[in-house]
């Protein structure tokens, strides 16, 4: 994220190629976060976009920091990182490639629109793990 900056219009995408169509998979997403973050939770849209046209989305939200303002997740050198769970034992049936966009959307107490720049977060990222039998 360019300055620590997550403006609403921009959406990170992560291509998903190259699964096994028979495996189960857990799905993560990992954030990372300075102390400029100013809020205790985040608020995200996702959308799956599938092979064959279809999009799933779906509104998430994650808490970010404890009752005392205390961040969750581990701290290395004042970057916080989160591994949150997005979706779990996913079948990824359709052949060709899923595609995974997020974007935030945050909003203040009491506001009808959402921040235009969510300050603060460093890095968005996307994981895959194949669930043990």
């Amino acid at each position: 994220m360019p300055n620590k900056q997550w403006h609403k219009d921009s959406i990170v995408s992560f291509k998903i190629n190259e699964v096994d169509s028979i495996s189960k998979y857990n799905l993560f997403l990992n954030i990372r976060n300075t102390t400029d973050y100013e809020f205790s939770n985040i608020y995200l849209i996702s959308s799956i976009n599938f092979p064959n046209g279809k999009v799933v989305t779906d509104t998430l939200e994650y808490e970010m920091a404890n009752s005392d303002g205390s961040f969750i997740g581990k701290e290395f050198g004042g970057v916080i990182e989160n591994k949150l769970w997005y979706k779990e034992n996913v079948q990824f049936t359709e052949e060709g490639d899923y595609v995974l966009e997020l974007k935030q959307a945050v909003r203040e107490n009491g506001a009808i629109d959402g921040l235009n720049t969510l300050n603060g977060i460093q890095e968005i990222g996307f994981r895959i793990e194949k669930v043990n039998p």
